[in-house]
């Protein structure tokens, strides 16, 4: 029969307690024989023995592990009694190159892995080959072992077809390395644009102690006397080349000036973007430090002591990454002014670490918080600046002292809370880090539209020009909408082979289609177009986008961008012929083309599966199998079950020796 009271499921016999012989009524305790109750006595305390004795081989596998600590996971590598032969081989190897038997056998030494992104290949990281070396110098002052290892480099400006095509790719090799080498803890060394986002989704997947470290921005970027933004002056003195102002050499000249030093993007793009993000979300610390700055060093170090006392205390990704953490980086994203890739990259996180997050989220959380940081390509100064004015610290003390950060008591890999990193961290430079009660701008989040054209897009309101406001979102009898003719590119080389020829209007909406996750592959960073040198010499120098790809995080153009469903997957961005009228109305959060349903149901009946270039690599194939919308942020579906499974897969080990 069932236990009283019990959910166990169990039938309620009692256990044997004499751990393997079978219960005979034959032989029942006689508590009136002392000779009977002498050898109960000693069967129970047999068998008390037995049970410590299996409780400690199953704590410590048999180890020399000290009591009170963990069992560390590279154990099954360095220490497995019951396969000295495997052992003894993983021992050998690791040994050749140098390392001390102490190193990878003592049992209160945690192995962290330094997950290196820097490389030739890689400039905005390559610092990272430099500041790998303070990382080890903390790792083994505080104890541990540092094990470094290459990544899959992902260059935003140097690989083609795009960057975020290998954000998926470089998430798989890092998975398989933290999951199937001796790793206990990892510092993951972070910076340009997507390796971030790709580390963290490994790294929640596999779930094991890890802190993020940023390589750091440049330092600030002059032409004579002019501040140069990497990234932001690209796209403004490619207007001014278009227009005839300068020549092409002139061109060079400047948008070389905005990179004088090593590190990652001086503006507020997906690179200081994402890694603040990582700081938010309580992965990292001091995401602003400059990469040629001595404190960048110096966090390097600090990073190496903090990661060896995660390990030891066993605090993972799924400790810190909570629904709360998440939304507490959506309002950070709100308050620098941060980039469109963040939602992407974000909920990509969320999904590998099974928390659930949307754009309904983004606009809920974000967007009436005000822009704080008064960087390019919203604002002024660059990340020099901010770094001194206080960093992200210094903003979240301004959500919190006005009670806008939605959960100051988020624990971070700190070891403190949002709510004691804060404490005295105001900023003191409001030419950068304004007040809440005088910001740049007051709603500076994402708004999250919907329509007849896609299901999901986002428009980042931080970046809305005056002349953007005053021509488009102005009209008293109809505020914060417009409509207009648009004009349809597929593809960026269609874009540019036909701008000037097509007869585009002053009131035009350029749209840009298959250049999604499926049908570019990747989802490429051209959305936000350029308006035809007539209108720029009109005085014109942007018109509305939209498109189901992404756009540079560099860049100050307010787009309707990531719509999904694209139109290589079915999307309704595919039905847009020239001339159609667009509808957006941010009131409504809508997005529409202005003919009946009738006529789009006649359109999509008739519409031929979109014609995509074909993959050019393995990869590409693979990737347009399996890969989600950018709404989804894009990861490989058949990957988002993996879940924890450095906790879950368990035998870790199948010997293979």
């Amino acid at each position: 029969m069932p236990c009283e009271n019990c959910t166990c499921g169990a039938n309620g016999d009692p256990p044997d307690l004499f751990l393997g012989k079978p219960s005979d009524p034959e032989s029942e305790i006689d508590f009136s024989d002392p000779q009977s109750l002498e050898q109960a006595t000693v069967q129970i305390q047999q068998a008390k023995e037995r049970i410590q004795k299996l409780e400690a081989e199953l704590n410590n596998k048999k180890s020399k592990q000290a009591p009170g600590t963990i069992r560390f996971r590279s154990r099954d590598w360095f220490d497995d009694p019951d396969h000295p032969d495997s052992t003894a081989l993983h021992i050998e190897r690791y040994l050749n190159w140098g390392l001390s038997l102490p190193e990878i056998t003592d049992p209160t030494k945690p192995i962290i892995g330094i997950a290196q992104s820097g490389s030739d290949l890689s400039p905005c990281n390559r610092h990272h080959l430099e500041l790998a070396k303070r990382v080890r110098d903390g790792i083994i002052a505080a104890g541990g072992t540092p094990l470094e290892f290459p990544c899959h480099p992902i260059q935003e400006t140097g690989k083609r077809p795009n960057a975020a095509l290998d954000r998926n790719l470089s998430y798989l090799s890092l998975v398989e390395a933290l999951f199937g080498y001796p790793i206990d803890g990892v510092v993951l060394l972070t910076g340009c644009d997507k390796t971030t986002p790709a580390m963290l989704m490994a790294a929640c997947t596999v779930n094991i102690p890890t802190i993020a470290m940023n390589v750091g921005p440049m330092l600030n970027g002059y032409y004579y006397e002019r501040l140069t933004g990497s990234g932001t002056i690209v796209w403004e003195s490619r207007k001014r080349y278009a227009a005839g102002e300068i020549s092409y050499d002139e061109f060079l000249d400047i948008v070389s000036s905005s990179a004088p030093s090593v590190g990652h993007c001086n503006t507020m793009g997906t690179a200081s973007t994402m890694n603040a993000l990582a700081e938010a979300l309580g992965m990292g610390f001091g995401s602003a430090i400059p990469a040629a700055y001595r404190e960048r060093g110096q966090c390097a170090y600090q990073t190496g002591l903090r990661i060896v006392d995660l390990t030891k205390k066993d605090i993972k990704p799924s400790d810190i990454l909570t629904k709360e953490a998440f939304e507490n980086a959506i309002a950070a994203n709100s308050a620098i002014g941060g980039s469109t890739n963040a939602p992407i990259h974000l909920n990509a996180i969320a999904k590998h670490i099974g928390v659930q997050l949307d754009n309904d989220d983004w606009e809920r959380v974000g967007y009436q918080l005000p822009l704080l940081v008064n960087i390019q390509p919203a604002g002024e100064f660059l990340c020099e600046e901010y770094f001194r004015a206080g960093g992200l610290p210094a903003v979240m003390a301004e959500l919190l002292d006005n009670g806008k950060l939605p959960h100051p008591d988020a624990m971070t890999v700190t070891g403190k809370t949002w709510r004691e990193i804060c404490k005295g961290k105001n900023s003191w430079d409001r030419r950068v880090i304004k007040s809440f009660d005088n910001p740049m701008k007051k709603n500076s989040g994402f708004l999250h539209l919907k329509g007849s054209l896609f299901d999901s897009a986002i428009m980042k309101t931080s970046v809305i020009s005056e002349e953007f406001q005053e021509r488009y979102l102005s009209n008293p009898e109809d505020p914060n909408a417009f409509q207009g003719p648009c004009f349809v590119f597929d593809g960026p080389e269609d874009y540019h082979a036909t701008i000037e020829t097509k007869e585009v209007t002053p009131d035009a909406i350029l749209v840009i289609r298959g250049v999604g996750p499926t049908g570019y592959p990747g989802a490429a960073e051209v959305v936000n177009m350029a308006p035809p040198t007539k209108l720029f010499k009109q005085g014109i120098s942007e018109l509305p986008c939209i498109g189901d790809g992404r756009q540079s995080g560099t860049a100050g153009s307010p787009s309707i961008l990531n719509a999904s469903p694209e139109a290589a997957t079915g999307g309704n961005l595919a039905i847009l012929k020239d001339g159609d009228i667009i509808r957006v109305d941010l009131n409504k959060r809508s997005c529409d083309i202005l003919i009946s349903e009738e006529e789009i149901s006649k359109r999509c009946n008739a519409m031929s599966p979109y014609k995509c270039p074909a993959s050019q690599t393995p990869w590409q194939e693979i990737y347009r199998t399996y890969v989600s919308e950018l709404s989804e942020g894009m990861v490989l579906k058949n990957a988002v079950k993996y879940q924890r499974v450095a906790q879950v897969s368990q035998p870790l080990l199948r010997h293979s020796h």
